[in-house]
């Protein structure tokens, strides 16, 4: 007899508010603008609801294409700047407040190396307070990365316990490497809220909370999706795959895509006929996208080859996104501070 697996403990993978969201629901309020081809979204979830796996509280997203060209890197960190320091006043924190800064994950796998990275670049000011030598302008800071269950043999939600309750800082803000359930978003997204993080918890290793209510401070939590699982790349290309169908049927006859190397599906407002679906891919073709996506999720997960996967030049982009987000904390956390 075949032994049954359980598929209700495989969910979707995704740590960012903005991807769980639904339509129509009273208790999200959902705000969105665009500045210099950067999207920022605020999402707002009043209270429970048992549709979203999410904390009620804020949450900011700051959608990029592409933070490794310099003038797009600093248009990336003056708005992660402006946000953070409205999710600052809004959680009620003042300019002088204490502030330990903890970037969680491992140092030695790369796509984890968000938050150690991050706290390399940090300006530390707590040991120079210490000595009332502090300047004007700059604010007692520390930064710690504690490591990972797996190296240290305490959770990390221990250590920043016993950090707090020494230290005494008036607020928490934590940088992790966060799962996407989109390939579009993956190294090209911000997110920041006040509800504080469960680390690894978009990977299926879920940790201790981190957050106002386990810390007792304020805790603001930011992080970047550098993992994506492999259901959610077969389903985005069975995506891509529809909305190229679609194009080339439609411009089949237009010559200007002669002249093109990569024709423009992904720029030009496609519509994917669910006919067109089913001529492509046959019964795979009528399914919802939510559909499909369970389905690739449960061929693969019980099986262990629902993978974690990271783009080939992680090293380079993660480089620069901790260096963005910590010229951003440096500059909202200390009026005297200029990176930009």
């Amino acid at each position: 007899m075949e032994k049954e697996v359980d598929l209700k403990k495989y969910t979707i993978r995704t740590d960012l508010a903005i991807e769980e969201i639904g339509n129509g629901d009273e208790n999200v309020v959902v705000t969105t603008k665009s500045k210099n081809k950067i999207k920022i979204s605020t999402v707002k979830i009043k209270k429970v609801i048992d549709s979203i796996n999410k904390k009620p509280g804020t949450y900011i997203t700051i959608d990029f294409k592409d933070v490794t060209d310099y003038d797009n890197s600093k248009n990336v960190e003056k708005i992660f700047i402006s946000k953070l320091k409205e999710l600052l006043l809004d959680k009620g924190i003042s300019d002088n407040d204490y502030c330990l800064i903890v970037g969680l994950g491992n140092k030695a796998s790369t796509p984890d190396a968000l938050g150690p990275k991050t706290v390399d670049g940090i300006i530390v000011t707590n040991h120079i307070y210490s000595l009332g030598q502090l300047n004007d302008g700059f604010r007692r800071v520390s930064a710690i990365a504690p490591g990972v269950l797996a190296n240290t043999g305490v959770e990390t939600s221990k250590i920043i316990d016993g950090v707090v309750e020494k230290e005494k800082p008036k607020f928490l803000i934590v940088i992790d490497a966060l799962a996407s359930s989109s390939i579009e978003r993956l190294n090209k997204t911000i997110q920041m809220t006040d509800t504080g993080i469960q680390p690894g918890s978009g990977v299926g290793n879920r940790r201790q909370e981190i957050s106002e209510e386990t810390i007792g401070i304020p805790v603001i939590a930011i992080g970047v999706p550098t993992v994506v699982d492999a259901a959610t790349i077969v389903n985005d290309t069975l995506n891509y795959m529809y909305r190229h169908f679609s194009y080339s049927k439609k411009n089949i006859n237009n010559s200007i895509n002669k002249l093109l190397v990569t024709p423009n599906y992904l720029d030009e407002d496609v519509e994917v006929k669910e006919t067109d679906k089913k001529v492509l891919l046959g019964i795979i073709g009528s399914l919802t996208n939510d559909e499909t996506k369970q389905l690739l999720f449960e061929v693969l997960a019980p099986i262990g080859y629902n993978l974690m996967v990271t783009p080939k030049e992680v090293d380079f982009v993660i480089d620069k996104l901790s260096k963005v987000i910590s010229n951003g904390l440096n500059n909202t956390l200390n009026e005297n501070v200029n990176h930009l």
